[in-house]
């Protein structure tokens, strides 16, 4: 069902007020061909109406030729803002950008976010996004579960389906994603709602089994018969199964890159209004698929690059997959149990 623009600017008003912006600063739309229109002109609104000196910037879109789906994680690396020096300059003289395009995994996001300029990803379609507007009770939530991550050195992860996964880690800093940018520097997405971190490079080891029902991203496909990932030094060696396996090999082999076998980001979801079953409800490039990455109680781990950390492993491959149903523990300590998250708020 449609969202007014009413809804919809009241939306980017609330999210832009968690974001601190004030009078006077600077915002920057960040738009390509891609951009939905209707979040395009009540981000313009709203910003305007807070008093935002206001600019759009708008790009032509690259990696057409190169891309297996029109996801925009579905391929990563160059951006349009690659060697764009001019584009660069006044993202960095921004106060807050609205990225309505997409630089997640680039090189670019880094150096702009150095300079103190805030980023917000936001790219889901307008309902999700009035659906799943961020409160501070999900920032206290997330910030209480990236604590956990950051004392701990070892996460496992068990499943009755078969999944048997360690993961040391503490060489990479856990992330919070709650859905605004309150502090100078910060990157989010809205929504969002999940905390992670990175395995120590090389290092992860076990199964995985994907089973009946988990989600393939950028496929936006609930798995029909189990995937089993057999992990090595960090990379999944073997992928193994029906004719899911078969889809989810052939389309990681277009890549020719081995370092799209990495283990990337591990964690869980923690929001409670994102949901399991929303994907199936959708258009396949209506959505990047939020609620599945973000739905509470869910083992999130993603296979590629591991930059976002702060590490150096780059690859154009980058695959998302929520599993259902797995206890996960941090140093022996049980965070999410069968999907369920133990937490002092919900415990």
């Amino acid at each position: 069902m449609a969202i007014s623009d009413y809804q919809l600017i009241e939306a980017w008003k609330e999210v832009l007020t968690l974001s601190k912006l004030e009078r006077g600063q600077t915002v920057t739309i960040l738009t390509s061909a891609g951009t939905h229109p209707q979040t395009l002109s009540c981000a313009l609104i709203a910003t305007q109406s807070m008093g935002a000196i206001v600019n759009r910037l708008d790009l032509p879109p690259i990696n057409g030729e190169k891309g297996f789906s029109r996801d925009s994680l579905a391929y990563l690396g160059t951006t349009p803002l690659t060697g764009n020096q001019a584009a660069i300059a006044a993202l960095k003289n921004s106060d807050l950008v609205l990225d309505l395009m997409t630089l997640l995994f680039s090189p670019e996001q880094h150096d702009i976010l150095k300079s103190g300029t805030k980023i917000l990803l936001a790219v889901e379609p307008p309902e999700v996004l009035v659906r799943l507007v961020p409160t501070l009770a999900d920032r206290t939530r997330v910030l209480a579960a990236t604590a956990r991550i950051e004392k701990a050195r070892q996460m496992h992860v068990h499943s009755g389906a078969g999944t048997d996964f360690t993961c040391p880690m503490g060489n990479f800093p856990a992330i919070a994603e709650y859905g605004f940018v309150d502090e100078p520097g910060r990157w989010d997405h809205w929504p969002s709602g999940f905390a992670l971190t990175f395995p120590n490079d090389k290092t992860a080891h076990g199964k995985i089994v994907i089973d009946r029902g988990d989600i393939l991203l950028p496929q936006k496909h609930y798995v029909s018969e189990p995937i089993t990932l057999t992990v090595e030094g960090g990379y999944a060696v073997r992928i193994e199964g029906g004719t899911d396996a078969a889809l989810l090999r052939d389309y990681m082999e277009t890549f020719d890159d081995p370092e799209g076998y990495a283990i990337s980001h591990i964690g869980w979801g923690l929001q409670p209004r994102a949901r399991w079953s929303t994907l199936g409800l959708y258009d396949r490039e209506a959505t990047i698929g939020m609620d599945a990455r973000a739905f509470e109680g869910n083992f999130l781990f993603s296979l590629g690059p591991n930059n976002e950390g702060g590490g150096d492993r780059t690859t154009t491959c980058h695959i998302d997959i929520p599993l259902r149903h797995c206890t996960v523990s941090l140093d022996n300590e049980v965070v999410v149990r069968d999907g369920r998250v133990l937490d002092a708020n919900h415990a």
